[in-house]
């Protein structure tokens, strides 16, 4: 339940160099602050970056500067993650459904061009399900609507669930979640999952990366992604349904270095539906990795879209 959503201007500092906005709200009874940036001028953009552990606006950071110049684009931080607010709730998709919902109601007052990274694809491909349709235009960077944990080792609930309530304790939680997050950790996997380029991974930007992961109550909605736990379907031909037939114009872009299994899932999409494909190099983290490569690919589809405004 959404209650007494409001916009006001925000004192935090930026990370791209635009105007800091939060969008406060209510989640059953309890209030979320939704930290997000406005940079450029034109028709409106919304950029939802990944779901991670170390989800934050700033991978988004050159695309945002690339298409900014000519149109203005907002990007958020999604609750529990980078500086949006981190409150003792239940993750779950009904969370971000509905902050994505009230967040897009509230905003524009037409539907949208939305450019959604990694599991945000699932969240937003799900909403154009529903009328009205939220968005004009989708482009969907490396989409994946499956977990981390359910990906390697199948629907293990659960274990998940168990897994959640342990991190869940005050010192044992903190502990894990701390020796998961340590940067040897994280540069592991981003270069075994998140970049195509090893030498792409420099010390400066894993302590970044580990920086974001240090804030308090950050375990929460790191470990419900991690889980599987802001999965919205766990049914691949409910994932594929969503793509059959499309409700607005859809772009899939394809890194060429993506994990074989969600490389599979998406090219099965692209090739049972009617999406446009741009295939391009880069792994789950292409938005980041090669902004400008991705941008050379989605503005001729964007193009399209202002040329008919």
């Amino acid at each position: 339940m959404v209650l007494n959503a409001s916009t006001q201007t925000s004192d935090l500092p930026t990370m791209l160099g635009g105007d800091v906005r939060e969008f406060r709200w209510s989640w059953k009874n309890k209030p979320v602050s939704v930290v997000y940036e406005v940079v450029g001028e034109g028709q409106p953009i919304l950029l939802l970056p990944a779901l991670s552990s170390v989800s934050t606006r700033l991978e988004m950071a050159e695309l945002v500067h690339i298409l900014a110049q000519n149109y203005q684009v907002f990007v958020l931080d999604w609750p529990g993650f980078g500086q949006s607010s981190r409150p003792a709730i239940a993750y779950t998709p009904a969370v971000y459904r509905g902050l994505l919902k009230a967040f897009v109601t509230s905003t524009f007052s037409d539907p949208v061009v939305v450019i959604a990274a990694g599991h945000a694809a699932g969240y937003v491909m799900e909403l154009a399900q529903r009328k009205p349709v939220p968005w004009s235009w989708i482009v969907l960077t490396a989409p994946t609507w499956r977990g981390p944990l359910p990906t390697a080792f199948g629907e293990n609930r659960w274990f998940y669930n168990f897994l959640r309530k342990v991190i869940g304790f005050p010192v044992l939680g903190q502990l894990l979640y701390f020796l998961n997050t340590l940067p040897p950790f994280l540069r592991l996997m981003y270069r075994r999952h998140v970049y195509a380029n090893p030498k792409h991974v420099t010390r400066a930007l894993i302590r970044q990366k580990s920086r974001t992961t240090r804030r308090r109550g950050a375990r929460f909605a790191s470990a419900a992604f991690v889980t599987g736990n802001l999965d919205v379907t766990h049914d691949s031909e409910e994932w594929l349904s969503w793509f059959q037939p499309l409700s607005v114009p859809t772009m899939m872009v394809i890194g060429e270095e993506m994990p074989p299994k969600s490389r599979a899932e998406v090219e099965v999409v692209a090739h049972f539906s009617g999406v446009q494909v741009y295939r391009m190099p880069g792994s789950l983290g292409l938005h980041e990795e090669y902004p400008d490569k991705l941008a050379e690919g989605i503005l001729p589809f964007l193009g399209k879209y202002l040329s008919q405004k």
